[in-house]
């Protein structure tokens, strides 16, 4: 672990991340050592300190430690946390202003094959999100809406918690972004009032598949012909059963599960010229 690019386990009490959530994350998959997706992480994660009035961070730096972290693995997990920094008490940003950046490496999640074949599960939730369009799109450390909705069951059959709006909308996952199939017509809601703007949703929109965003409700989606959901560390999961209906992996789903293996394996040989 890398705290301002010094290795050590520790972040200070007063740091605002810590007395606030206030900071951002992205969690990026290593692959054979190569960070997947590392641009379009990196441009959310400066996205999200604009959105929050944080300074952008030194990216240049930022990258060379990435680099470094990534050489002394294989297939991990890379976690990079970027908060305020230190500050005394309240809530006004201290000044001077130094942020705190915090580089961590994890195992992989040793997900069973049978997610990624067959489907996975999945329940609505009834935490519902806030509206803040201020925050909208951006990983920020306030995470309380998803903890408490993963707290909601401990049923291990159920893989993952779908979550509505405070409009009865499903947006997305606890840890994923959501996509529904209807007539070969790619769905997913908005993100401009809650949600995670993901890194594998924003991919996926730029396949060759009709993508249509338009808030729906939970009867919407119950009707799909096919579900599936995503993030940058489990790729693309398909839903098999919801709410006690079961649905097929269907045809768009196992397409883009092996566009993003192609788009990994493109990804690794290029890091590798």
């Amino acid at each position: 672990m890398l705290v301002n690019g010094e290795k050590q386990r520790t972040v200070a009490v007063m740091d605002r991340g810590f007395q606030y959530g206030d900071g951002v994350f992205e969690t990026i998959e290593i692959h054979h050592s190569t960070p997947l997706f590392l641009a379009a992480h990196l441009a959310r994660l400066v996205q999200g300190c604009q959105q929050l009035a944080m300074p952008q961070p030194d990216m240049g730096l930022i990258r060379r430690e990435i680099a470094q972290l990534c050489l002394q693995v294989d297939n991990a997990v890379l976690k990079l946390i970027v908060t305020r920094g230190e500050g005394g008490r309240g809530y006004r940003q201290p000044e001077p202003l130094a942020l705190t950046r915090v580089l961590s490496v994890h195992p992989l999640p040793s997900y069973p094959q049978a997610y990624y074949d067959t489907g996975i599960v999945a329940r609505f939730c009834q935490t519902r999100l806030g509206l803040n369009p201020a925050l909208a799109g951006i990983k920020h450390l306030n995470r309380l809406e998803q903890v408490m909705a993963c707290a909601e069951w401990s049923d291990e059959t159920v893989q993952e918690g779908l979550m509505l709006n405070l409009s009865q909308h499903v947006i997305e996952g606890t840890m994923t972004n959501l996509f529904y199939a209807k007539q070969n017509v790619l769905y997913t809601a908005p993100i401009v009032d809650c949600g995670v703007a993901g890194i594998m949703r924003a991919w996926i929109m730029t396949q060759s598949f009709p993508v249509v965003e338009q808030y729906f409700s939970a009867q919407t989606l119950r009707e799909a012909d096919e579900i599936f959901v995503c993030n940058a560390i489990i790729g693309i999961w398909g839903v098999r059963e919801l709410a006690g209906r079961c649905y097929p992996i269907g045809h768009l789903t196992q397409k883009l599960q092996h566009a993003l293996a192609g788009e990994k394996q493109k990804q690794v040989a290029y890091a590798n010229i």
